[in-house]
């Protein structure tokens, strides 16, 4: 949605695709997805991620292109689930997060242990511009409560959640030191 709650499709940028592959390869994300339903928009990202696997990227800076490795283009969150599936043989959790709380809200702290102790794999969606929709959202299993900082204004980029989020449910656990 966009700030109107007009139902929209926002746009792929070069950074968000980038720094995620960076962040989900620290956190040892076994699959990062690029999900985008409109054919320009993945014929754009594939440009981006060829890039930094295949051409100049990948050889001007070869760390780069290593967190290209677990990363995958697909057209709809239905198809990354599948794909889940087929490499865990089981359906993953899906959840995703919002500056919003929904009855469905699960704490960071319950979702880290559930990736610790359970064997079920989880798929964790983000999104860009101002949430998905209601139907979209009341379709997963679970939202992850959002990301409060000190002060009021509460809007950062998906690539800072991403990494906020990927730390908070993979990242050491500095407060058992």
């Amino acid at each position: 949605m966009n700030k109107h709650k007009d139902v929209i499709t926002t746009a792929i940028t070069n950074y968000d695709i980038h720094d995620i592959a960076r962040a989900s390869i620290t956190y040892d994300v076994s699959k990062y997805f690029v999900i985008h339903n409109i054919p320009a928009q993945r014929e754009l990202a594939a440009t981006i991620m060829e890039h930094w696997k295949s051409g100049f990227g990948s050889t001007y800076n070869p760390d780069r292109k290593d967190a290209f490795t677990g990363v995958e283009l697909v057209n709809s969150i239905a198809v990354a689930v599948r794909t889940i599936e087929e490499l865990e043989g089981v359906k993953p959790i899906v959840a995703t997060t919002d500056a919003r709380t929904y009855d469905n809200t699960i704490s960071y702290a319950r979702m880290r242990e559930h990736l610790e102790n359970e064997g079920r794999p989880v798929l964790v969606l983000f999104g860009t511009g101002y949430g998905m929709t209601k139907e979209t959202m009341e379709s997963f299993d679970y939202i992850l409560e959002p990301i409060y900082g000190h002060g009021e204004y509460n809007h950062l980029s998906v690539r800072s959640a991403v990494s906020i989020i990927l730390d908070r449910l993979r990242g050491e656990a500095w407060w058992n030191k």
